[in-house]
């Protein structure tokens, strides 16, 4: 929509006035500087042209008979492409009252007569360059709205949209008094189909998977998460009884609502495994994939979504106990799990209390030197009897026990200690990121606390960088806004963690001060997808126009290294260059130069290296 340019077009302006000097020296100020001009004398015929013309910029005057100009500017407000063109407003009166009205009935910009003909040429430029950046951004926005609620490979709304259906469907199940069943579906063996088969058949498999749920539960019954939904929208699909997702991996879902016979449950569970059990032709291949499918019925089998979640995934497991290929409904007699994750919780305790627990550092290199500029602390846990124990079984326990307040401290200060102990080393100082889990966050003594241990510990705070997640700084994004400038004025780092999992708005994310964005390394993994890139594109080109830096996790392949280098990321991590190192073996990697890694892959050579 820029002014001019071999290869874009002319700006297209609307002047409305009845006078008609006026519009013949806006013309020739607007055409000397390539704009194409059209006009109209008066509001009704204003509105005319604006629907039919499709201007990019309309220039009204206050004064018109019939129709002033402030009715006319609400009135494209309130069109279907009247809400972001930009609109100047030109007036003789500058008293603040008719000022505000201009800005009330949606003017961008207000001008008092008489107008400075030399410099309007220049203010539209303005205006039509600040309207294209917006459009820019709000496209997207549109995009990681898209991304943020739906899965890309299988087009399926993704655990994000589950979890915010799910909550509304149980609350409009409590005001009718009527039930709902959830489903978890888990195919059986995936992993080891998806290894003989190749990971882009099983990528094509799993979308076939999703086309015949979809097909199967009544597609015309699937809800467009990516619109904004009011109340009135809510309302309206209440009829739509079947809900379909793709929480990740091989895990599906269906929620049934107006639902109060068990045995409809059962048709529909009896069709899941009747259709989804059917081979599928992959080429030379035609893998039988079966499903697990555990049921938990609202309200009997939980009054609350999570609850509901873990007794249906309860279920799912129990499915698999029994041989796997069917469905189970929930019982208590299932809560074995739930008690394995209860001795889970009290060996947590007393691996914090028994120093169990250790530190490693992932280093994270920069693109353009090919140097480690910062490292990702990473807890591990050393048990006695079962060994290193994956954070992906116990953090999801001390977050629901809220251990992890007590973990993230000690790791505050065991990062703290690191760190001073390779500053007596006279090793290169570098920053360390943290991760803040969202029930940290949410602790109204963050800051202060933090700062506390920095002050105890002699620790520079730019040395850290706190990495949040999404969902935790924009639960209640204008509080969160004052909370990250807080820890952001004690001179910590902050970057958003596994960005593009959730959905930020671009109107709080401006307004964050934020320093990183790290793209999920699901997204990495996906990268070979056209979805994938796309959404990684979507974040880097996101990082730029807010100039934030942006950090790739887990690269493990050349090609994944050359995509993100060629695409402009500044900084990356992953098992390319190092696995998670004892807190030892830190000042040696700083030494270590991997602009010949990155130079390799670059130019397309991809065998292993030496630090591989």
């Amino acid at each position: 929509m820029a002014t001019g340019g071999i290869f874009q077009k002319r700006a297209k302006v609307l002047v409305s006035d009845d006078d008609q000097n006026v519009r013949m020296l806006t013309r020739q100020c607007l055409e000397a500087e390539d704009m194409t001009v059209i006009e109209a004398a008066d509001g009704i015929e204003a509105l005319e042209m604006f629907v039919n013309e499709r201007p990019d910029l309309v220039f009204l005057d206050v004064e018109m008979p019939g129709m002033t100009g402030l009715e006319v500017c609400r009135r494209i407000r309130a069109m279907p492409r009247g809400e972001s063109v930009p609109i100047m407003i030109v007036t003789g009166s500058d008293d603040r009252e008719s000022i505000d009205q201009g800005f009330d009935a949606g003017a961008t910009q207000y001008k008092t007569k008489p107008v400075n003909w030399s410099l309007l040429g220049r203010d539209v430029q303005y205006m039509l360059r600040a309207s294209d950046a917006f459009n820019s951004l709000k496209r997207q926005e549109d995009r990681l709205r898209y991304l943020a609620y739906y899965d890309p490979l299988t087009s399926l709304p993704n655990r994000r949209s589950f979890n915010e259906q799910l909550n509304r469907i149980l609350r409009r199940c409590q005001r009718k008094g009527t039930g709902a069943a959830l489903l978890f579906i888990d195919l059986d063996h995936f992993k080891r189909i998806n290894d003989s088969i190749g990971h882009g058949r099983g990528d094509r498999l799993l979308v076939e998977i999703a086309k015949r749920l979809t097909l199967e539960l009544r597609e015309d019954d699937s809800i467009n998460y990516y619109s904004d939904q009011t109340a009135e929208d809510i309302e309206a699909m209440e009829g739509r009884p079947t809900e379909i997702a793709r929480l990740g991996g091989d895990e599906f879902t269906v929620v049934l609502s107006e639902i109060d016979d068990v045995h409809a449950v059962e048709v529909v569970a009896k069709r899941i495994l009747a259709t989804l059990s059917e081979p599928i032709p992959l080429q030379s291949h035609n893998p039988v994939v079966t499903p697990s499918i555990g049921i938990a019925m609202y309200p009997q089998d939980g009054n609350y979504p999570d609850i509901l979640v873990r007794n249906a995934d309860t279920a799912m497991y129990a499915a698999k106990a029994e041989g796997r290929a069917c469905y189970r409904f929930y019982n208590e007699e299932m809560n074995a799990r739930s008690i394995e994750e209860l001795k889970m919780e009290e060996e947590l305790r007393e691996a914090m209390r028994a120093d169990q627990l250790e530190l490693r550092y992932q280093p994270q290199i920069e693109v353009s030197t090919g140097r480690v500029i910062s490292m990702e602390a990473l807890v591990r846990w050393k048990h006695p009897v079962r060994g290193i124990i994956s954070p992906g079984l116990f953090i999801p326990v001390a977050e629901r026990t809220g251990l992890i307040i007590e973990l993230g401290s000690w790791v505050l200060a065991e990062v703290a200690r690191d760190c001073l102990h390779w500053d007596s080393l006279n090793v290169p100082p570098f920053r360390v990121g943290i991760n803040i889990s969202p029930l940290q966050f949410n602790q109204p003594n963050l800051t202060s606390y933090i700062g506390d241990v920095l002050s105890s510990s002699g620790l520079s705070p730019e040395r850290i960088e706190l990495e949040l997640t999404e969902s935790a700084i924009m639960t209640d994004a204008e509080t969160n806004i004052e909370k990250l400038q807080e820890l952001k004025a004690l001179g910590l780092a902050l970057a958003v963690d596994d960005f593009g999992t959730g959905y930020s708005s671009l109107n709080y994310l401006r307004r964050f001060p934020i320093d990183t964005l790290k793209i999920d390394q699901s997204f990495v993994m996906g990268l070979n997808s056209t979805d994938g890139a796309a959404i990684v594109d979507a974040i880097l080109a996101l990082a730029k126009t807010l100039n934030m830096r942006s950090i790739a996790e887990g690269i493990e392949t050349a090609e994944q290294l050359r995509y993100l280098a060629q695409r402009g990321c500044d900084y990356l991590q992953g098992y390319y260059f190092a696995r998670p190192l004892y807190p030892e073996d830190v000042p040696g990697i700083l030494q270590q130069d991997f602009s010949v890694d990155i130079q390799r892959a670059m130019n397309g050579r991809t065998e292993l290296h030496a630090s591989g």
